[in-house]
């Protein structure tokens, strides 16, 4: 990519321009990176064991990249906890798809041996944490919510999904909406920059913490042109990450994020686009063409939209042949059919009666 757009793109703007090979800076749910696999309790992990502090233990999942978050860093988060006692669950961001923010040095106290952790990790880490019950949540427990008993050793399973060196703690909460916005923008411009470094695992990082900085109690709040300002930042780093979920593959991600988009704007010609192109690769060819249709009204000469719509009528095509092909040797040619037999004695019967008539008629005109 030639550089990267800075402002809203117009609805008619170029699909050519991007495209899955591009990235472009344009708006909500929040984006979560890989889904845990076993759901059933915490996660087995055979890496060495870290101890961080005499109540905070952990062990390595996968690598993160980059520095770690120093002290009153806002960092976002996703996690799971059980009670190590019971294996019960009893907290998990990433079923209620809302990472969680922690500001390192201002946490709650039941989040202290949670802080510890994090504040050992790299963005992109996913680790597990063992925490003694004096760093979670206390002697007494939690009779609310979560429901945590007594003196109860937690187990988390955590990912980092980055973080901001604020200097002052400065929670989403306590930011004016221009600082808010201002974040996020620059989180958006972070992960432009390593999408074109073909890291697409930290860029779509980033772009999750800028959807985090616009959250849904957030944008509910906006109107006017702070809710204008607020999209130009949000949906392009739905877009963006449709983009990087192309390129790796996991095509219905990348049709829920352009989705995200479409429902705030039915008429976006790279949300349409992109997600038709992930449509067509899973062979939802219908819903795919009528995404590109739609995409095609409001940028008619775009040279994209009409070479994707030329390979589905080409694709359409060669399975009708093929289809075609197939039922014809199932039922196979259709048979000659066979010569008739001649019966000769009726043959022989008929020159009779005609040589016969012939006599009749030649007696007939020699009496007249």
């Amino acid at each position: 990519m030639a550089e990267v757009e800075e402002e809203l793109q117009q609805q008619n703007s170029s699909v050519d321009q991007v495209g899955t090979d591009e990235i472009i800076t344009e708006g909500a749910s929040v984006v979560h990176g890989e889904l845990p696999q076993d759901d059933t309790g915490p996660p087995k992990v055979d890496s060495e064991v870290e101890v961080l502090h005499e109540k905070v233990t952990k062990q390595i999942i996968k690598e993160g990249h980059g520095q770690k978050p120093t002290k009153y860093a806002t960092c976002f988060l996703h996690y799971r906890a059980w009670t190590e006692s019971t294996q019960h669950k009893f907290e998990d961001t990433w079923h209620e798809q809302q990472p969680l923010e922690l500001v390192i040095g201002k946490e709650k106290k039941e989040m202290t041996g949670l802080a510890i952790g994090v504040n050992s990790m790299k963005s992109g880490e996913r680790a597990l944490l063992h925490v003694g019950w004096e760093l979670a949540y206390g002697k007494e427990g939690s009779f609310s919510f979560p429901n945590v008993p007594p003196t109860a050793d937690v187990l988390y399973e955590v990912e980092l999904i980055g973080f901001d060196e604020t200097g002052e703690g400065k929670a989403r909460g306590d930011m004016t909406v221009e600082e808010r916005i201002g974040a996020a923008d620059r989180r958006k411009m972070d992960g432009n920059a390593l999408f074109k470094e073909e890291k697409l695992e930290e860029a779509m990082q980033q772009y999750e913490m800028a959807i985090a900085y616009m959250g849904d109690d957030f944008m509910f709040q906006l109107f006017g042109k702070f809710r204008d300002m607020a999209l130009a930042v949000k949906n392009p780093c739905h877009l963006n990450t449709a983009a990087c979920l192309l390129k790796l593959q996991r095509y219905d991600e990348a049709i829920a994020q352009c989705s995200i988009v479409l429902a705030e704007d039915e008429n976006n010609v790279k949300a349409l686009f992109r997600r038709g192109k992930a449509r067509a690769i899973l062979g939802q060819t219908d819903a795919a063409r009528e995404d590109f249709l739609k995409a095609r009204k409001f940028a008619p000469q775009d040279k994209a939209i009409a070479r994707e719509l030329h390979l589905i009528a080409e694709h359409e095509k060669a399975v009708y042949q093929k289809q075609k092909e197939l039922y014809k040797g199932l039922f196979g040619p259709r048979p000659e059919p066979k010569p008739k037999s001649k019966n000769w004695l009726i043959v022989i019967w008929q020159w009779l009666l005609s040589l016969f008539y012939l006599l009749f008629r030649r007696k007939t005109r020699k009496d007249d």
